[in-house]
């Protein structure tokens, strides 16, 4: 078991989902782009990739990785929803590319999959509490 003091150091945010391309090399992976709302004035913990701070200037703008293609065929739906991540991870590389963070699902082959998703549209950047 965790205790509360180690939950709490698990950072969950909501960001908006900008890009999303599937990874040619890879069956199931998608690289995805989300807005995590503008820069804050204190410099953030992780470094931010430099091509994406060009295209999204003054958003905190990250990539995460995923292997979740085989859920969706078409993965452009995903584009502009709100979903769950976890933000604080230590960046780690897929295929080459550099996974920021991590989206939250559950489900299984069997069952399909379901991304955790607020109710209601909220600030990008917004924290779970």
């Amino acid at each position: 078991m965790i205790t509360i003091d180690d939950f709490a150091k698990v950072e969950v945010r909501v960001g908006t989902l900008l890009e999303v391309t599937k990874v040619p090399e890879a069956d199931r992976l998608l690289q995805l782009i989300f807005d995590f709302g503008p820069l804050p004035a204190e410099p953030l913990e992780i470094e931010l990739l430099p091509e994406l701070t060009e295209k999204y200037p003054g958003r905190q703008v990250r990539q995460i990785m995923s292997a979740i293609a085989g859920f969706f065929p078409d993965p452009s739906v995903l584009v502009g929803k709100q979903i769950a991540v976890c933000t604080n991870l230590e960046p780690r590389k897929f295929k080459g590319y550099v996974s920021q963070g991590m989206i939250l699902a559950l489900g299984d082959e069997e069952t399909g999959l379901s991304l955790l998703i607020p109710e209601k549209p909220v600030e990008p950047g917004a924290k779970l509490h």
